[in-house]
């Protein structure tokens, strides 16, 4: 079965949907709001995150800088089967070297891999996080945490930037509109 064959079973194109950014900036939020929306819309789409990955695929793994990339490589394979098909994938995951983002966009066919930088300023990001990590990061208690000990490369070229100040409706509707699957 092609990649044009599933097309015309599910009524849509397949893609991964790369939602990339900081720790609080929204991006499981929005990417299980762009996945109720596409679904809502007849889209067979399915979400991956650092919660679903973490906690089985990837339990091996810590946050040194070297198992954050083989974690990335690991989705980015599993998003490549996923979207190969015929489903819409959608990651979360703060992917916060530029490196790894570019190689899980190499195993992708042209135009099946889509980056979505999640924009928020990092103080929003502070301010909205649950689980107190930015305070235990600054206190040296959670050693490499992108943005604080560890480096965030924001894209240079993302295909969507979405600004999380807004509201969420008009993001999701952005993101979806952008995708026009």
């Amino acid at each position: 079965m092609t990649p044009d064959d599933r097309a015309t079973l599910f009524g849509h194109r397949s893609c991964t949907v790369w939602f990339t950014g900081l720790s609080g900036s929204g991006k499981s939020t929005l990417a299980y709001a762009v996945e109720r929306s596409l679904i809502d819309r007849g889209v067979a789409a399915y979400v991956l995150d650092g919660d679903n990955i973490r906690f089985g695929l990837n339990r091996d793994l810590g946050f040194s800088a070297a198992d954050r990339t083989e974690n990335i490589r690991r989705v980015g394979e599993v998003c490549r089967l996923i979207q190969d098909a015929g489903l819409v994938v959608i990651t979360a995951f703060i992917s916060p070297y530029s490196a790894d983002r570019d190689a899980v966009r190499a195993i992708h066919p042209e135009g099946r891999f889509v980056e979505v930088f999640v924009d928020t300023p990092l103080e929003l990001c502070e301010s909205r996080d649950v689980k107190g990590l930015y305070a235990k990061a600054r206190a040296g208690e959670i050693p490499e945490f992108s943005g604080v000990s560890a480096p965030y490369e924001r894209p240079e070229r993302p295909e969507i930037r979405v600004d999380t100040t807004r509201p969420l409706g008009e993001c999701v509707q952005q993101i979806v509109e952008a995708l026009d699957l």
